[in-house]
């Protein structure tokens, strides 16, 4: 049995790409100084994947072993420390599944308790957001210089980790932000904002495998227009 891509996209897009031992968090995306970019991210199994591992689980199922929910996001120096025989039962189950929670918890509830006192404020904390997954889109997408330059290169793994890495959870904060918000914008902004829900809902479900990348709605270009309005209106 192996990981399903289900409980991979699962798994890194609530992790935001990042190591989930406590206090790493490295990003597990980088580029090296030939500006060739690679991933090294390792999803670790909590109860161990085979018999004499670490914390292996005789009672587990092949499929509950490769869940997501026995599945940790850790870069590949905490992936040995874990999995090294005589830290066994100082890195047992319970304190695994706490630190995948926790780091998870941390990166959903980033932005979303912030107190926002006017739609310029939002718009200023939306706009970083909104342009780092445009960058993440221009640099690894598909109409990017490196696919066009080789199509059949690595680099649609790349994107593919970019897209749960980095678009995901930046459309997570900024639907919590908005959401919580939305009180702050007058009917034909929230008209706007709708679509861009739309946009993250689908999302959200490629996520869970319920729909294509293909089906997922186009992001809004009136979405983008109205939030750089806003976060320019702001610093005037």
């Amino acid at each position: 049995m192996a990981i399903s891509p289900k409980n991979q996209k699962i798994l890194w897009a609530n992790a935001a790409g990042c190591c989930s031992f406590l206090n790493c968090g490295i990003r597990l995306t980088q580029s090296n100084e030939n500006n060739t970019f690679y991933v090294f991210g390792e999803m670790a199994h909590i109860c161990g994947e085979k018999e004499g591992a670490n914390r292996y689980n005789q009672y587990q199922s092949d499929k509950e072993r490769d869940d997501y929910k026995n599945l940790i996001l850790l870069c590949p120096t905490h992936h040995s420390v874990i999995d090294k025989i005589e830290n066994e039962k100082e890195y047992d189950v319970d304190l695994l599944h706490q630190m995948k929670a926790s780091h998870e918890k941390s990166i959903a509830n980033a932005l979303a308790s912030i107190q926002i006192q006017s739609k310029y404020e939002l718009a200023n904390k939306i706009y970083p957001l909104m342009l780092r997954n445009y960058e993440c889109f221009i640099n690894y997408g598909p109409k990017s210089e490196l696919a066009r330059r080789n199509p059949q290169s690595s680099n649609h793994k790349l994107w593919l980790t970019e897209r749960l890495a980095t678009v995901v959870p930046n459309n997570r904060k900024m639907y919590a932000l908005l959401e919580n918000n939305l009180g702050l914008f007058d009917g034909n902004e929230q008209a706007v904002i709708e679509k861009f829900f739309i946009h993250v809902r689908g999302y959200e479900a490629w996520v869970k495998e319920e729909v294509s990348y293909e089906g997922i709605v186009r992001f809004p270009g009136e979405f983008e227009v109205l939030i750089k309005k806003l976060s320019n209106a702001s610093t005037k």
